[in-house]
C-alpha cells in the first residue's frame, strides 16, 4: 500500500489496464506478480494532482515520457522512465542514447497512436518492443514506485527493480536530472 491507494494484483483488473498493458502482463515476459493496480480519478491522473490528492510521495511517483529523434531520414523511438522529482535529459544522455542530431518528446498524439495508451497514462509496461525502455537508475533503486497503467483511472505500483526486468529496459545512471 502506498499512500491512499487501494491496490489490487493488476491482472485480476484488466478493466484498469491499457490494452497493451494487459496483454504484456498476461504475456509471462513480464513479472506481474508483483505489479498491483489502483483505481483513481482521472481527473487526477496529473502527477502533482495525484500525489497530492492520494497522499502519494514525489519521490515514489514516476512518469514516463516517449521520446522522438530523427537519423537519415528514419523516426528513433525512446521511452524514458524517471521520477516525478527529476526531468529526462532528453537532448543529452537520451539523443546520445538514440544516436540522433535532436530529440524531443514525441507529439501527444503521436505517442497515443503508437503506444495504444492514453495521454497522461503512457506506462513503460507494454510499448513497442522494438523501443529502448531507458530506466532511471534511481527509479530502480526506489523501493514501491507508482507509474501509469496505460489509462488516467488507475496508476500501477510495483517494486522500482522489477522495471529494470522489463523486455528492452536498461539502467541508465544520470537520465534523469533535477527537475
Amino acid at each position: 500500500m502506498l499512500g491512499k491507494l487501494t491496490t489490487e494484483v493488476a491482472t485480476a483488473r484488466p478493466d484498469l489496464l491499457a490494452d497493451p498493458v494487459h496483454r504484456a502482463l498476461t504475456s509471462g515476459a513480464v513479472r506481474a506478480d508483483e505489479i498491483m493496480v489502483a483505481p483513481i480519478d482521472p481527473d487526477l491522473a496529473d502527477t502533482a494532482a495525484f500525489c497530492s490528492a492520494y497522499d502519494v510521495p514525489l519521490e515514489s511517483s514516476a512518469n514516463c515520457v516517449v521520446v522522438a529523434g530523427k537519423r537519415e531520414g528514419e523516426l528513433r523511438y525512446a521511452a524514458c522512465v524517471v521520477l516525478a522529482t527529476t526531468r529526462a535529459d532528453v537532448n543529452g544522455v537520451v539523443r546520445r542514447w538514440l544516436d540522433v542530431r535532436k530529440a524531443s518528446f514525441a507529439p501527444m498524439a503521436e505517442a497515443v497512436e503508437l503506444t495504444g495508451m492514453e495521454y497522461g497514462g503512457i506506462t513503460p509496461i507494454g510499448l513497442p518492443d522494438k523501443w529502448p525502455l531507458l530506466v532511471d537508475a534511481a527509479v530502480v533503486a526506489t523501493d514501491l514506485v507508482v507509474v501509469g497503467s496505460g489509462v488516467r483511472r488507475s496508476k500501477i505500483v510495483l517494486p522500482g527493480r522489477v522495471l529494470a526486468e522489463l523486455p528492452s529496459a536498461s539502467v541508465v545512471e544520470g537520465l534523469a536530472r533535477p527537475a
